[in-house]
């Protein structure tokens, strides 16, 4: 589980899927009301209350990004405001939850020097193709469709970049895109 605090009052949590089958707990499990499910929540606020100093309590917004492969992101937003004729029980928390699911595989990278690096991987593992976007100075990889070992696409991904909760149609629409569907290639006989 990796946790990144966006705003004061914003944190990201991504989990792998690993992180939930350590849990005992799989994607689905998301749309089940299961103690599991609860208690892996409750355990992943305390965790950020505790790292980032944030006092978790009234409602909490959840934008949960089912990522393929990969595991999920969540979003949690702690709202500022109590209403003044609402009562307030110290320690309760109302969550509004909104799942989204993403079919491609999506993953960030600060520099152009870490796609490259992690073409050269996958090429060297007999993986190819992927589209390369870049959008406010940060590079996006995707790899859509069906995979044969998303997991091995996933951990060699991982290990030069970080998942996107972007959706690629944001890519699509206000990036720019550097190489179509044949990214790994292309850089592996550029920069070889």
């Amino acid at each position: 589980m990796r946790l990144e605090r966006l705003t004061y009052n914003k944190i990201k949590i991504f989990l792998t899927s690993d992180d939930l089958s350590d849990r005992g707990l799989t994607k689905e499990d998301i749309w089940k009301d299961s103690l599991k499910w609860h208690q892996l929540f409750h355990d992943m606020l305390e965790e950020a209350s505790d790292e980032f100093g944030l006092e978790i309590l009234g409602t909490v917004a959840v934008e949960i990004f089912s990522l393929q492969a990969q595991g999920m992101v969540m979003i949690v937003t702690v709202e500022d405001e109590v209403l003044e004729d609402e009562p307030f029980d110290e320690g309760y928390i109302e969550m509004q939850v909104s799942v989204e699911g993403c079919d491609d595989i999506l993953f960030e990278f600060p520099n152009i020097d870490d796609v490259i690096q992690m073409s050269k991987r996958l090429s060297a593992a007999g993986i190819g193709g992927g589209s390369l976007y870049c959008l406010e100075n940060v590079y996006y990889f995707s790899m859509g469709g069906k995979l044969q070992e998303p997991e091995k696409v996933v951990s060699l991904l991982a290990e030069y970049g970080n998942p996107s909760i972007f959706s690629i149609h944001r890519l699509i629409e206000y990036g720019k895109t550097i190489i179509k569907d044949k990214a790994v290639e292309t850089l592996v006989r550029h920069f070889s």
